[in-house]
């Protein structure tokens, strides 16, 4: 939860946050000390501010690779001499690795802006209601921690909203949605939203509970475990009980034998779904882009196939084109 104050942005349902990360100032030391570099509160400040230590890039390797000597320089200079081996090499690498390999080698405070990759600001989908808790906003971060190369390692981003402690000042935006938007309050909404991708449909269902909106809710979530993986599942059950969440479709990968995903539900409830659809419900998807929202879009034309009585290419046609582009109630927030 972060708080915006009374004279902080506003934001809608749908809309995200920008969060402007910094490097851990732990990293940022072991960073200069193995540069050999004297630290002044300056230094500190730009480099936790503004260049990305946890992920190194091809530049930095290259310019460590030109500085290094002996046997370390062999290898460097190997490695960046052949693309794929380059890329394995920052695959899982961050900048206190690279020098690991390359003990000894100095770089001028000047040049680190050039070599590392900059800070960019990181969205997330807002989670809540602009009406639930005023002046609020409330995020759906997942934890990136890993170990790698005998050190534990976190996101920048998720690690630093995880790491943040009591009253702190970050710096933050709202990034407007140009039209991940509520439909009509009589319309029924259908929301597909796995793991961290939640988020938005929770802010829905305050939004549309508060506001008396007769429209039907269903909502399909999937994560790896019920019993530890199921964001916010206490508040769902209660909008079940109270009638604001009308239908909720689970799907947990990992509690059975076989792999089960939300686009395994919504086949399985293929001929509500597409009731739902002709009665003119919005379909919202959000979460990954790369294979979710995929395997939810070849979902859909399965459906439209089996259920509307359509040919492969007639149900392409009317979930590409018709549903999306020209009705305009299939609505993503992919990343």
């Amino acid at each position: 939860m972060i708080e915006l104050g009374s004279s902080g942005p506003t934001y809608i349902c749908g809309d995200s946050l920008g969060v402007v990360p910094r490097n851990p100032d732990s990293l940022v030391r072991e960073f200069t000390q193995r540069l050999g570099l004297h630290e002044d509160a300056a230094l500190h400040e730009t480099i936790a501010t503004s260049a990305v230590l946890n992920r190194a890039g091809k530049k930095f390797v290259k310019a460590v690779a030109e500085k290094a000597t002996g046997t370390a320089r062999e290898k460097l200079q190997a490695i960046c001499a052949d693309e794929k081996k380059l890329d394995e090499y920052v695959f899982d690498r961050d900048v206190v690795d690279v020098l690991h390999d390359a003990p000894g080698v100095h770089l001028e405070p000047s040049e680190i802006p050039n070599l590392l990759n900059k800070i960019a600001p990181r969205l997330y989908s807002i989670a809540s209601s602009p009406d639930h808790r005023p002046g609020e906003v409330h995020l759906t971060v997942a934890l990136v921690q890993y170990n790698s190369h005998g050190r534990t390692k976190k996101g920048l981003a998720s690690g630093y909203l995880a790491d943040l402690s009591g009253a702190t000042s970050i710096p933050v935006y709202v990034q407007p949605t140009r039209h991940f938007h509520l439909p009509a309050p009589d319309r029924d909404i259908i929301m597909v939203g796995p793991g961290t991708g939640i988020a938005p449909f929770r802010a829905f269902l305050q939004h549309r509970a508060r506001h008396g909106h007769t429209g039907r809710n269903w909502l399909f979530f999937g994560d790896q475990h019920a019993k530890t993986d199921f964001l916010y599942g206490n508040e769902f059950s209660d909008a079940q009980k109270t009638g604001h969440l009308h239908k909720l479709s689970t799907a947990f990968s990992r509690d059975q034998a076989d792999k089960i995903y939300v686009q395994h539900r919504m086949e399985e409830e293929g001929a509500e779904l597409w009731q739902w659809l002709q009665n003119g419900a919005y379909f919202y998807v959000c979460g990954d882009a790369k294979r979710m929202a995929k395997d939810v879009h070849a979902a859909l034309i399965k459906i439209a196939g089996r259920h509307g009585g359509k040919t492969p290419e007639q149900a392409e046609e009317w979930v590409s084109v018709t549903f999306s582009k020209t009705e305009k109630r299939y609505l993503k927030d992919v990343y």
